[in-house]
């Protein structure tokens, strides 16, 4: 694990309130302008931001800067991304009628 981590400018991750619904996992404050500026040093096409807490319990926002390994996977492709459309996966055909016909007692775990 490197310990380099980069913090995202120009945005803050903090906690949800303590009323907050249990959907809200967490709360990010952006300084637009901050921000702008930090994603135009950027080249990547896509940067993907971590919201983590750190030992003293404070919140933040790190990029996450895993990188494939590329001689591993082969083909260059992530194992992260999903694989082209034309090589997806047919769906299912439809079952016949009366497949999940069994009782609860015909399975054996």
């Amino acid at each position: 694990m490197s310990s380099n981590i980069e913090f995202v400018g120009g945005m803050i991750a903090k906690a949800p309130h303590d009323n907050a619904p249990g959907y809200v996992k967490a709360r990010l404050s952006i300084k637009r302008e901050e921000l702008i500026e930090w994603l135009r040093e950027k080249d990547d096409e896509w940067i993907n931001v971590d919201i983590k807490e750190s030992q003293d319990g404070k919140w933040y926002a790190a990029v996450d800067s895993w990188k494939p390994d590329r001689q591993r996977l082969g083909s260059g492709r992530s194992e992260r991304s999903a694989p082209p459309r034309q090589q997806r996966q047919e769906p299912m055909p439809p079952r016949a009628k009366g497949a999940d016909d069994f009782a609860d007692d015909d399975i054996p775990f």
